[in-house]
């Protein structure tokens, strides 16, 4: 892989609440395979334009916001999850959920899927 898995994720997280949209493209086209597909409960987008333009819906709903990671990456045979946070301006935490990925040969994000809520509640769910 050409980086590390933690610098795929936090890099990810990281772009799609870049305020900067030229930016932001830049780091998608670097972290995600040209065929990525992004799905969260709301949106569902393919492809590195679709991408950055989910992220300006996620931004015009939530400007000044940042996701940061709040787990451990668990990680296998090219699959990743791992627990976020949405925070505002001012600190404080406005959504959690989790994410699981699948990572291409190339070290590139081929897919994510995220979930909205803690994951304790998939513990919580057995």
């Amino acid at each position: 892989m050409t980086q590390s898995i933690e610098m795929l994720i936090d890099g990810h997280l990281s772009a799609y609440c870049e305020p900067d949209r030229e930016r932001r493209t830049g780091a998608v086209s670097r972290l995600w395979a040209i065929d990525g597909r992004l799905s969260d409960p709301p949106m569902d987008a393919s492809g590195h334009a679709a991408i950055v333009a989910q992220a300006d819906a996620l931004l015009a709903q939530f400007p000044a916001h940042c996701f940061h990671r709040t787990t451990e990456i668990d990680a296998h045979h090219g699959f990743v999850r791992y627990g976020w946070t949405l925070i505002n301006a001012t600190g404080t935490p406005v959504l959690e959920g989790c994410d699981f990925a699948e990572i291409d040969d190339d070290g590139c994000l081929r897919r994510v899927i995220g979930f909205f809520g803690p994951m304790a509640q998939l513990a919580a769910a057995k």
